[in-house]
């Protein structure tokens, strides 16, 4: 009798494109593909090789030259890839022009952070949420049938005729769909305002936690609300916003509020899918901006967080910042954060170090905001008074 066996399905094997152009630095794009390597490797993606794509000049038909584009193609081909990755967002048009020049699939960062917040989403809302964002993206680029990641998308497509029929009712059913989330969270937001309000009639102050994506702000609500939040060090492993209460040592009692994380460019499709999750910083009376201290991008991530929140109609709110993963990062490094930052306060979360220095700086700020009457008083750390 012959003996079955359970194999997993291969990872699919990928080669990363970063794109440095005039407005992008060596830094920075190296950095944003690093950053790209890591959110490959969240959705179980084997990374073959990353590279930096110098661009002077974006050719229409795939965003540099065919020259460069031959090479790169050339290149999966040998390596056996099954798709390319870009780090910058893919027209349908130029998608499906990389899709023919390959003949495997060709993706790009929005696609694939999408793909994490579907694998992610733990409750009801998020799934809305995430749903909402992938119907949006997919909806002008059904004329090469959106695929998911996890199955194999080639190079060729659909005719006219009869396709175009097909095309149109494929349209109005996703059109019918993204309806139908956006009513139901709708109802979702509804019930979120009405928590809020009973929030406000208690007059409690409330605080959110706010930064980049794996920067630790689960772990920080953990440990000074002794929470149970779901804690993974892998990017998005938060997408559902969680308010504990906080009672201080001097007894001031604060809501606070663990939020989804940010990125750099953060697709405008998950901004406004989860605009009533990010909508807690608007709301919240102090920002407690989380860095991850011990991550050499701490400045590009800082930046990112600050344009979220200003996209948001939040950067006027006193913030704090707290560099969190102290304990990872050498005593140099973090000198140079705190003198970067001077109002920061360095903690670790894992470790439980530095917390009673941010509970007081948090105490300090909520009693001044109570006695100018829930106003921010202009003595109140802002961020950028600190840097030029």
């Amino acid at each position: 009798m012959k003996k079955l066996l359970e194999t997993a399905p291969e990872p699919r094997k990928a080669c990363l494109i970063g794109v440095r152009d005039a407005k992008t630095g060596r830094e920075e794009a190296k950095s944003l593909l690093d950053e790209l390597t890591g959110l490959a490797r969240a959705v179980g993606v084997k990374v073959l090789s990353g590279e930096i794509a110098v661009v002077r000049e974006q050719g229409s038909q795939y965003g540099m030259g065919t020259g460069k584009a031959g090479e790169i193609a050339e290149r999966a081909r040998d390596m056996g890839a099954d798709c390319l990755i870009f780090d910058q967002d893919l027209s349908p048009s130029r998608q499906r022009n990389w899709e023919k020049l390959t003949g495997i699939s060709a993706l790009d960062r929005r696609e694939l952070i999408i793909q994490i917040f579907s694998s992610r989403a733990g409750t009801r809302e998020a799934e809305l949420q995430s749903a909402l964002a992938r119907l949006r993206y997919s909806l002008p680029r059904l004329s090469h049938k959106y695929i998911d990641l996890s199955r194999q998308r080639g190079g060729r497509y659909g005719t006219r005729g009869s396709g175009e029929t097909k095309l149109e009712t494929d349209k109005r059913l996703v059109e019918r769909q993204i309806h139908k989330l956006e009513s139901e969270l709708e109802v979702v937001r509804r019930r979120r305002d009405t928590q809020r309000k009973k929030r406000e009639k208690n007059a409690v102050l409330s605080c959110a936690l706010v930064g980049y994506t794996n920067a630790g702000k689960s772990s920080l609500l953990n440990a000074l609300t002794n929470a149970s939040v779901f804690v993974e060090d892998a990017l998005f492993a938060t997408l559902d916003s969680t308010t504990r209460r906080l009672v201080t040592a001097r007894g001031l009692s604060l809501l606070l509020t663990d939020t989804v994380g940010f990125i750099r460019r953060l697709p405008h499709d998950l901004v406004e899918s989860f605009r009533s999750t990010l909508e807690e910083s608007v709301l919240a009376d102090i920002l407690i901006i989380v860095l991850d201290a011990s991550d050499p991008n701490t400045e590009y991530q800082y930046r990112t967080v600050l344009e979220v929140l200003d996209s948001l109609g939040a950067a006027g709110k006193p913030m704090l910042i707290a560099l969190n993963k102290a304990d990872r990062a050498s005593a140099s490094d973090l000198e140079i954060l705190e003198n970067r930052y001077p109002s920061s306060v360095a903690v670790s979360a894992l470790k439980k170090k530095g917390l009673e220095a941010l509970l007081r700086r948090i105490e300090n700020m909520a009693e001044e905001i109570s006695a100018w009457g829930g106003a921010a008083s202009p003595q109140v750390s802002l961020p950028w008074t600190s840097q030029s």
